[in-house]
């Protein structure tokens, strides 16, 4: 019979993160029974999230951005690899002036907070959380992407990116540890549970398993990523929540070996040559090459018997992750890169080999000059442009099935996915970057067939239905860099009209004037798709 032995499953070692100090106001310490307790004021909270979620709406981690830099430096890289590293780098360096957020989809808020036992409140701490994450979103030039169920069908927009996810935990000490993360939409859908058996615990077989699943992730999310795969779990919502924590590095110091009790652990010989798998591929950073991923993780959790979960996840080129504590010293804030043009190299200048297009030439000249180069081709697009996202294409669709036709400027005009940030003070936009295309797939083939979406900008792969329209139609998907919302924003976008759906906000209809906006063509109308061999 086993004897009683209790250990954490999640044994991560010592905290090596830089933080700065908030303040020390908000904290005092008392004396109760001969211990020290932390007593917390709700202000600290609230001032603790909202600067956090300003943090890594503008700033990244320095280990983030030197992965970047790496690519730079490295002779393997394809041109494609490098061009996307230095327009990830150069969004960085807009961003981080806290004007224009990195990403034009600022996230769910998302908390994770461990109490321990000598740190007190006497109020609701999710509350006054909240409250910060109210602070940080309306006060900054960021987005408003949560929807209040109505009714089973009927959904209306918070108007404040309320409600945030947040989870507390009670744990030992004097310190109140957190993990603030914005997740966007495009890199929280990459998230994949499988529940598979025994049998795939096998090296071969959990290899070519993960392999395969690597792929599919795709592009949407904006690579380079931090990619993570958890194997095992006491159930599947253990599995995710693992994957989750450790896509924002929060499990790095997790120990490199299991016990017979029962230890959570990274499998290091694993990762490695998942890594080099990933780099063969030949997906690259979005357009071709090496860099699918930055790094990837591997963590092995124990598992009820009948049960073996894997769950798969990423940290896309937004990776906005950021620590913070509270302790008898104060609130402390993980350092985040305030100078990321030190990253940058120069000269900076990669848009040599692009070919101009005028948007403002009728969509037949548009196609006819398309037809001439090849699926991979860079372009620079100048003009005007349409963006129209789910709700306004499930709108559009409506009018279409009930005889109305399809609106003019679909047939006149490329048409972008996209739904934009706040617009700062003084500028004609605000982070205004792609969205993922393969949403919209569904509704290609009934647009193109009136004479729409003909030429369509967005981030991602796309299904074969799309690549059968083109064909059938004469029709191209350019693929847009994820991950480059500021400086579309603020140095590509020229003006933003409002033409159709006000009421829908960022899910309006808009036409945008657009210089030097830089695109690839990923589908032809000859049915050529730059992915298919990739990621099939």
């Amino acid at each position: 019979m086993a004897e009683f032995s209790y250990q954490d499953m999640f044994p991560v070692g010592d905290d090596y993160t830089e933080y700065r100090l908030l303040t020390q106001e908000h904290v005092v310490t008392k004396s109760f029974e001969g211990l020290d307790i932390v007593k917390i004021d709700p202000e600290g909270l609230t001032l603790l999230a909202e600067q956090a979620f300003r943090d890594i709406s503008f700033l990244l981690r320095p280990s983030h951005l030197k992965l970047l830099a790496n690519i730079l430096d490295d002779p393997e890289s394809s041109d494609n690899d490098r061009y996307v590293a230095v327009e990830m780098l150069k969004n960085a360096v807009i961003s981080a002036e806290g004007v224009f957020p990195m990403c034009q989809d600022t996230g769910t808020a998302i908390i994770t907070g461990k109490k321990g036992q000598q740190v007190w409140t006497s109020f609701s701490d999710e509350e006054s959380l909240s409250r910060g994450v109210f602070n940080a979103y309306t006060k900054n030039n960021l987005r408003y992407s949560q929807l209040a169920p109505l009714t089973m069908y009927d959904e209306k927009n918070t108007g404040c990116n309320l409600p945030a996810q947040i989870e507390l935990y009670a744990t030992q000490g004097d310190e109140y540890d957190f993990l603030f993360i914005a997740k966007g939409g495009g890199s929280a859908n990459k998230t994949y549970l499988y529940q598979e058996t025994k049998a795939v615990l096998k090296q071969g077989e959990l290899i070519t398993f993960m392999k395969s699943k690597i792929k599919s992730v795709g592009t949407s999310a904006c690579p380079p990523y931090h990619l993570v795969f958890v194997v095992g779990g006491t159930s599947a919502e253990a599995n995710l929540k693992t994957v989750k924590l450790a896509s924002a590095g929060y499990l790095d110091s997790l120990p490199c070996t299991g016990n017979e009790f029962g230890r959570a652990f990274r499998d290091h010989e694993l990762e490695a040559e998942l890594l080099g798998i990933s780099r063969k591929l030949g997906i690259g950073a979005q357009f071709g090459g090496k860099y699918f991923c930055h790094d990837i993780r591997v963590i092995r959790l124990p598992r009820h018997g009948a049960s073996c979960p894997i769950g798969l996840g990423v940290s896309c080129s937004a990776d906005r992750n950021i620590k913070a504590k509270i302790t008898k010293g104060g609130i402390f804030l993980e350092r985040l890169e305030t100078d990321p043009e030190r990253y940058l190299p120069k000269p900076t200048c990669t848009d040599h080999n692009a070919v101009n297009i005028d948007l403002n030439k009728s969509m037949d000249e548009i196609c006819g000059i398309l037809n001439g180069y090849p699926v991979s081709t860079r372009l620079l697009l100048t003009g005007k442009l349409v963006v129209a996202r789910d709700i306004a294409h499930a709108k559009i669709k409506e009018q279409i099935e009930t005889g109305q036709g399809l609106p003019e400027y679909f047939k006149k005009h490329i048409i972008y996915y996209a739904g934009p940030a706040k617009t700062p003070e003084s500028y004609p936009s605000g982070s205004f970057g792609p969205t993922t295309s393969g949403r919209m797939d569904s509704y290609v083939p009934l647009f193109q067939e009136h004479g729409g979406s003909l030429i369509m900008l967005a981030k991602g792969n796309r299904s074969g239905i799309v690549t059968e329209s083109c064909k059938k139609h004469g029709g191209f998907y350019l693929g847009c860099i994820g991950g480059t919302a500021a400086r579309l924003g603020k140095e590509c976008i020229t003006d933003i009209e409002t033409i159709e759906y006000p009421e829908l906000g960022m899910e309006a209809v808009f036409l945008i004037t657009v210089r030097d906006f830089p695109a690839f063509i990923i589908i032809d109308d000859k049915g050529n798709d730059f992915y298919e061999n990739l990621l099939n």
